[in-house]
């Protein structure tokens, strides 16, 4: 598939593609570097370890789009493709001429799924959008964070994240289908339907009851209680009783059984109702022990519970070493490369391996996809189609 990618969204979605085995031909417009997330910062001018956190098992070419010999080069590639994947501002794609329409004539099969801020139509078509800008709109922020504190947007770019797996499943349905029926089709995903979809249950009671959700204390659920964070004597666990076993199993656990015959904690709705005396009550009873004291005791009776780890103590969980979670390679500007494997687990998923140069298989991938002889590649290289001293790689 070919990938006109930039930056984070895209690069993640297609990545997961290329685990799973999928041949993922980064285009890079040679005029501005290449995928803008070549330059983050901290790496080489052209590597980056946040290129290389959405790019491995990849392949890149460099090819100027709005020059005037590129359109054949394109084309060719398209006709040995499956799909074209781009994640640009929702008017780019008709700009560009890589709709279906524009690229049938080629492979009538091919399947062009623009993932977008806002989606090829509608008012916001031509603005550009970034994570945190559609968590504002979505109201994503409005949910997050203290009830007196400002809105806060999630420290992970899960807009960005949710949309690129979105559109993974989106080229693999899409491709599905057009091998099924033989012919292809436009797929429109944007970063802002992505994140309403995610809304999930609290839209479903905002649309249909009227219920607006507000920002709670401790990272506490909006209906179920106890499931939220608790600071205990020298540091934070969070604790999540969404079953009523778990939640008289827990008042067995903090030796607080006056909880569990509580009329007023009878139930769901009670507990929620009355919150206001449950939570401190559970909160005199954590802050007594130590982080370490209540998972063990808390996981030895199966009761969901986790320290807040910072990110260091994630990556050293003995569930993440057990699993192989964490993952290296050699890079020839980086070193070594440390990160973490694919979550489709090693029984899909290829073997890691390091994001590509800028332009690094251009002459690799015109000669083995699209038939082209040296002669043909060194004539086109001097159009500067592919940038200066693209064409090998370099």
């Amino acid at each position: 598939m070919l990938a006109i990618e930039q930056f984070g969204a895209g690069p993640w979605g297609t990545m997961h593609l290329a685990d799973l085995g999928a041949d993922v031909i980064k285009i890079e417009d040679p005029s501005v570097g290449g995928d803008v997330s070549r330059h983050v910062p901290p790496g080489d001018d052209a590597s980056s370890f946040y290129f290389e956190a959405f790019n491995r098992n990849k392949r890149s070419l460099t090819l100027d789009l709005r020059h005037p010999e590129s359109r054949t080069v394109l084309e060719d590639l398209v006709a040995q493709s499956d799909a074209v994947f781009s994640n640009l501002r929702g008017d780019q794609p008709a700009k560009l001429g890589i709709r279906y329409d524009d690229l049938a004539h080629a492979n009538e099969r091919i399947v062009c799924v623009s993932l977008s801020g806002f989606g090829t139509s509608g008012p916001r078509t031509a603005e550009g959008a970034y994570d945190p800008t559609i968590q504002a709109l979505a109201g994503w922020m409005s949910l997050t964070g203290g009830p007196e504190q400002p809105p806060t947007k999630s420290g992970l770019s899960l807009v960005d994240f949710s949309a690129g797996y979105v559109a993974a499943i989106a080229v693999m349905g899409a491709v599905w289908k057009a091998r099924r029926d033989g012919v292809g089709c436009d797929v429109d995903l944007s970063l802002f339907e992505t994140a309403l979809s995610l809304l999930t249950y609290l839209a479903t009671w905002s649309a249909t009851l009227g219920w607006e959700p507000v920002r709670m204390a401790d990272s506490a659920h909006q209906r179920v209680v106890p499931f939220q964070a608790f600071a205990a004597a020298d540091g934070w666990i969070v604790v999540a009783c969404a079953k009523e076993t778990l939640w008289r199993r827990l008042c067995d656990v903090i030796d607080r059984r006056d909880l569990a015959s509580d009329e007023r904690f009878a139930d769901f709705d009670g507990r929620d109702r009355n919150r206001g005396v449950l939570v401190p009550e559970l909160q005199r009873t954590f802050a007594t022990r130590s982080v370490a004291y209540w998972e063990d005791a808390l996981r030895k009776n199966g009761i969901p519970c986790s320290p807040v780890n910072d990110v260091a103590s994630a990556l050293a969980e003995e569930q993440a070493e057990a699993r192989g979670a964490l993952v290296g390679y050699e890079h020839p500007v980086l070193g070594q490369v440390r990160g973490i494997a694919s979550a489709l687990g090693r029984s899909l998923a290829a073997p890691p391996a390091r994001g590509p140069l800028l332009g690094e298989h251009t002459a690799e991938i015109l000669t083995s996809v699209c038939g082209y002889e040296a002669d043909r590649v060194r004539t086109l290289l001097e159009t500067g189609v592919f940038g200066a001293g693209r064409a090998s790689g370099r």
